[in-house]
């Protein structure tokens, strides 16, 4: 399978610093194409988040140059070995980030969305309420917000309605580096052929709608590289004049 990827990142219109990081990679192997890409939201209102993201991407960046691809050209890929290879990270992350805050007493964290697709088959770790998207005839969200008001909507203890104002909307369940104990999410599925896999911090989809998503890089909008970066940027910008006030990233991939 072939991939087309690309990305757009903005601090946006009211934060000094942009506290998300991201990755995208496409590699050949002697097994076929890898394409992975992974977004980090270092915690807002928590000191270094900016460190805190940029720490973890940069685990999983080294992970995916010096093993993943190490390993699939060697033996093979396993399923169980990649989920426990991910989870080392994540737990080995939210320990350095925890003793780092701990020795310079401050707070510090983010939250981890990532995908790997490889063959027919996609693979997400996730932390937190960075979202993963697969568009192709519908907007899918693959991802389970980890949130205070995720939970009390799926209780039934708040409406969609109620969460969009509740003061409360941007506080998480975990995230990496500012919990005791972080539990990721795993997801597997099948790719769909001609579809776009995106990943996004909040900032950019608060004011968007899903429509917006489809029509701007859904896949019968976007064929290159040139299309998809154009499609991010103009869904940036129109979150920005919406009034957005937190960093804006979006990463997507499309299958071909």
């Amino acid at each position: 399978m072939e991939y087309v990827a690309a990305y757009h990142t903005d601090v946006g219109i009211s934060k000094k610093t942009n506290q998300d990081s991201l990755a995208i990679k496409v590699v050949e192997t002697k097994k076929g194409k890898i394409a992975f890409a992974i977004v980090c939201d270092g915690m807002g209102g928590l000191s270094k988040g900016e460190l805190a993201s940029k720490e973890v991407i940069m685990a999983f960046s080294d992970w995916f140059d010096n093993t993943l691809v190490d390993t699939v050209n060697k033996k093979g890929f396993s399923e169980d070995e990649l989920v426990s290879q991910w989870n080392n990270i994540i737990q080995i992350q939210n320990k350095r980030l925890g003793e780092y805050g701990e020795k310079n007493n401050i707070m510090l964290g983010t939250t981890v969305s990532a995908i790997l697709l490889y063959n027919d088959d996609y693979y997400i770790v996730h932390v937190g309420d960075s979202r993963v998207y697969c568009i192709a005839d519908r907007v899918l969200q693959l991802t389970k917000d980890q949130t205070f008001i995720a939970r009390e909507i799926a209780a039934g203890r708040m409406t969609e309605e109620q969460a969009k104002t509740d003061p409360r909307r941007s506080v998480l369940l975990q995230c990496v580096g500012a919990s005791q104990v972080v539990e990721p999410e795993f997801v597997k599925g099948k790719v769909v052929k001609d579809a776009i896999y995106m990943l996004c911090s909040d900032g950019f989809r608060h004011q968007i709608t899903e429509q917006e998503m489809m029509e701007k890089i859904g896949p019968a909008a976007v064929k290159t590289e040139q299309d998809i970066e154009f499609g991010c940027r103009y869904l940036t910008q129109t979150v920005k004049n919406r009034k957005e006030t937190d960093n804006i990233t979006v990463a997507v991939i499309k299958t071909v």
